[in-house]
């Protein structure tokens, strides 16, 4: 005989089986509910620890010299050392164009920056009192001035600047004071303005105007005085003029921030010795502008800067 089952059978059966799946999912929420509001209120908790790390970190900036792997890898154990010397938090806060490293300092983006006297002085102009000097590298003299230099490959059939009329030419970044402003002034002072070159180009690093310039796009390029002398010492390059001194590279600061910060970061600054106690704490040190640390200076030794820099249109007052 054929299985069979009554309608009213079925319904008391369906109805049964609706019940008791109705208590059993009930069970599973009511039992998960908790463990949901506990996973929740651990994200919240940690999202609000990061919010205040994030709070109590400063942000330092820096314009870009090398490249950006290579800078991130000196800097980061400076900062290290800043950190254990003040107590304070600090990361690094890296930007691609080179003007947004003062505007980031200028908006309050990052809190500290180390950067060229053109862009302090630009910095300067566009954001008043909102940017603040501390303290100018040291080079290996012992004198917070640093050199441009102009340069070109081996064999390249350049043997002065006067040779450099009528040839395409490497500055760096538009605001870089030893890629840019410096070098158009000693090219200037042998005769030779941007409008004498067959082109010029404008890079966004030191490095990057090495490269084009042994790659042969371009004759010759201005860079910083450190890197030019280590890269001739290695056979790389040849040197063709190495400017007067100018106001070293330097670290500025937001205004915004307190002045006990200010003076600890700053009296941790002016003790570094990166020949001497501090320099197994940092790598590479002596391949900065500030090789032999920091010192203060008189401000109005930027006046030449701002000089040159309206001369060139850099300045927009």
């Amino acid at each position: 005989m054929p299985f069979k089952i009554s309608t009213r059978l079925f319904i008391r059966f369906f109805f049964s089986f609706s019940v008791l799946f109705f208590l059993i999912f009930s069970g599973c929420v009511r039992q998960e509910t908790p463990k949901k509001a506990s996973l929740l209120k651990r994200a919240v908790e940690i999202s609000a620890d990061v919010n205040d790390i994030e709070r109590n970190t400063l942000k330092f900036g820096f314009d870009l010299r090398l490249d950006p792997k290579e800078d991130v890898r000196i800097y980061s154990p400076f900062l290290e050392y800043l950190q254990n010397a003040t107590g304070k938090r600090f990361s690094i806060k890296f930007t691609e164009k080179y003007e947004d490293t003062v505007d980031n300092l200028g908006k309050g983006i990052t809190h500290f920056a180390a950067i060229g006297p053109l862009n302090y002085v630009a910095g300067r102009e566009k954001y008043g009192n909102g940017i603040k000097y501390l303290v100018s590298g040291v080079n290996n003299e012992g004198d917070p001035r640093y050199q441009a230099v102009i340069f070109t490959r081996p064999g390249a059939g350049i043997h002065s600047i006067k040779d450099l009329k009528g040839k395409p030419f490497a500055f760096g970044p538009r605001m870089s004071t030893q890629g840019h402003l410096i070098p158009r002034k000693m090219l200037e002072d042998e005769g030779i303005t941007v409008r004498d070159m067959s082109s010029f180009i404008h890079t966004d690093s030191h490095m990057s105007t090495v490269r084009v310039v042994l790659n042969g796009e371009y004759e010759a390029g201005g860079i910083q005085d450190v890197l030019a002398r280590r890269l001739e010492r290695e056979g790389k390059i040849r040197i063709l003029k190495i400017s007067e001194p100018y106001p070293s590279s330097i670290i500025a600061y937001n205004s915004a921030l307190n002045a006990e910060t200010v003076k600890a970061v700053r009296s941790a600054l002016l003790v570094l010795e990166p020949e001497g106690r501090h320099k197994d704490k940092l790598i590479d040190w002596n391949q900065t502008e500030m090789p032999l640390g920091f010192i203060s200076i008189n401000e109005s030794e930027f006046y030449k800067i701002a000089v040159l820099a309206r001369r060139y249109g850099l300045l927009t007052k």
